[in-house]
């Protein structure tokens, strides 16, 4: 009991501390809050002192920022959220609403999410329940695609496509469950990617336990067997779903942009640039909120599914040694990606040429041209450089302080819940305010929320491990700790957490394009892929290629990474044969010859 009291209160630190920190924005941003909301009301009202004067006095800022924050602190307890600095109107209902509006997009997309994942473990459950598991080789390209292909891209050509060009569904707005297809589709696609590979990683685990062995020998059907495989593997996923769920609600600013949704993540944004502080802070306590709520409730359904088994340490473990058939395809799709590289370094990727303006693949440009009539080779190979140095570098911080964190639940846990619930964008303002702005501000945002699918990945996997009657007896025979967490723990942990910041590096990637595309990443003229997807997306339609080359490319890295993944394996154990003592040896012979 102490202990859920003080995660409780652990919880609710981290969540004052963070609407604190939001409500000293504009003065950490060192920038007028006044001319702000002037701007925001009416762009082109000239700034007159008396009209600032007059805003300043209305809204109480010369009192100073945390006499508003007690203000709207104090109004939290009669359900009042205070009143928008923009339109005047109370904040709690355009809150709710836009909060309905998120749940019943995230609704539709972790729909298209479980789809996309159930038709990705679809081949691992069938080779299962046939006990064909053995000698498998590992796929994951086609997810790999998936997972790889960036939401506003997505959303954008399904908007086009579908929504303009063929009429079947609308492609703007909000009015109804029709209006939720399309831009679910661009949602729900990449987030089940990647929680497919996830379980299916987990799945070969779980047919290898002796449960299963037993149930086949039984004759009990192959159906059965799958079914019960998957109640299995899923508590070591359902932390990861709940930050997908929450991620799709605050996280899709971009899409709900694109379709015009009066969402969450978009209403939160738009008050962030505005400087709108009330809405901001309901908005980002609302996503606080809702992560605390989705943590709590996969817990619970973890433990459901677990049933007491991880309480009495009966629980086997699920990443013992694998002997997945390796195949080529990390080294084909590596050095399709190097040859890409190759032959765009030598080419100048800043030469303007307008007479060229959005030319198709030709010989002389294999990848065509941009708006501006730039080779799009050569941009793609020199913002290879900058994209996957970052990317690599951002996952590999991520990796380590996943694992770390993860490794104290109590300590990380809230901490988890709370980073997943901003969305990047606030991230990314809130480190611009602090560390200013500049080239190193996305990596810094995009790491600042990385590592916590990873430590929430090696949290869920680290109890389960803990309750392996392996471990219990390593326990009765006198390991301690380091000893357990060094030789036990961490060689069952870290293979399945270091293949799921593989399968996130192409996600770090798009994070970076996401900030790109909204104006808060790598800035003109850089050849940075996301930048390159923002520049080339309002040409999609009468341009295709100039957003299908950096869109390949972020596959062609998917894919490389997903296969690459597949071989980091805990390494099989080859115990030594005890030498007998000296002395035992002339006795062992005796008795030998005695007979």
């Amino acid at each position: 009991m102490r202990q859920q009291a003080a995660t409780l209160l652990w919880r609710a630190g981290i969540a004052a501390a963070l609407v604190c920190a939001i409500g000293l924005l504009p003065w950490l941003t060192r920038t007028d809050p006044a001319l702000t909301v002037l701007k925001a009301r009416s762009a082109e009202r000239d700034p007159d002192p008396r009209v600032l004067a007059d805003i300043r006095d209305r809204l109480g800022l010369d009192d100073g920022p945390f006499h508003l924050l007690g203000q709207w602190l104090g109004g939290l307890w009669r359900g009042d959220t205070g009143q928008s600095w923009i339109s005047g109107s109370d904040v709690t209902p355009a809150v709710l609403q836009a909060l309905g509006a998120s749940l019943l997009l995230m609704a539709v997309a972790l729909a298209v999410a479980a789809g996309t994942a159930a038709l990705i473990c679809a081949r691992t459950l069938w080779l299962g329940a046939h006990h064909r598991l053995d000698g498998r080789r590992a796929g994951g390209s086609g997810s790999a695609v998936l997972a790889a292909l960036p939401e506003f891209l997505t959303a954008s050509v399904l908007a086009t496509v579908v929504g303009v060009q063929l009429g079947w569904l609308p492609a703007l707005g909000w009015y109804g469950p029709r209006w939720t297809i399309l831009p679910a589709l661009a949602l729900g696609l990449p987030a089940g990617a990647i929680l497919g590979r996830l379980l299916d990683d987990l799945l070969p685990g779980a047919f290898a336990e002796p449960w299963a062995l037993a149930a086949a020998a039984r004759g009990l059907p192959g159906r059965t067997i799958a079914r019960q495989a998957l109640r299995r593997a899923l508590p070591g996923l359902l932390p990861n779903t709940g930050l997908f769920a929450v991620g799709l609600t605050g996280g899709a600013v971009a899409v709900e942009q694109i379709y015009d949704i009066p969402g969450l993540g978009r209403t939160t944004l738009q008050a962030a640039l505005a400087q709108d502080l009330p809405v901001l802070q309901a908005g980002t306590l609302a996503l606080v909120l809702l992560a605390a709520a989705f943590a709590g409730l996969a817990t619970l359904t973890a433990r459901l599914l677990i049933g007491t088994a991880l309480r009495d340490g009966a629980l086997p473990s699920l990443h013992g040694p694998k002997s997945t058939v390796r195949g080529v395809q990390p080294f084909a799709y590596g050095g399709l990606l190097a040859v890409v590289i190759a032959l765009g370094l030598p080419r100048d990727p800043l030469a303007l040429d307008t007479e060229q303006r959005l030319r198709a693949p030709s010989p002389a440009h294999p990848f065509g041209t941009d708006a501006l009539g730039r080779d799009l080779l050569a941009r793609v190979g020199h913002g290879a450089l900058e994209t996957l140095l970052l990317a690599l570098a951002i996952s590999a911080a991520a990796l380590l302080t996943g694992v770390l964190l993860g490794l104290l639940p109590r300590l990380s846990g809230p901490l988890v819940d709370t980073v997943t619930a901003l969305p990047p964008v606030l991230v990314a303002l809130l480190v611009t305010a602090v560390a200013g702005s500049g080239p190193a501000t996305p990596a810094l945002a995009v790491a600042a929320v990385a590592w916590a699918p990873l430590a929430a990945h090696t949290s869920a996997l680290l109890s389960q491990e803990r309750a392996a009657p392996h471990i219990t007896a390593t326990l009765g025979l006198g390991a301690g700790p380091w000893h357990l967490l060094r030789h036990e723990l961490l060689p069952a942990v870290l293979p399945p957490v270091t293949r799921h910041a593989l399968l996130r590096l192409p996600g770090v990637a798009l994070a970076l394009a996401s900030l790109a595309f909204l104006g808060l990443g790598a800035q003109p003229p850089s050849p940075e892929w996301g930048l390159l997807l923002a520049e080339n997306q309002p040409y999609a339609e009468r341009a295709p290629w100039a957003v299908l080359a950096p869109a390949a490319a972020l596959a062609l890295l998917g894919a490389l990474a997903v296969t690459a993944a597949g071989g980091v394996r805990r390494p099989r154990r080859t115990p030594r044969p005890a030498a007998p003592e000296p002395e035992q040896r002339p006795r062992s012979r005796e008795l030998v010859g005695s007979r």
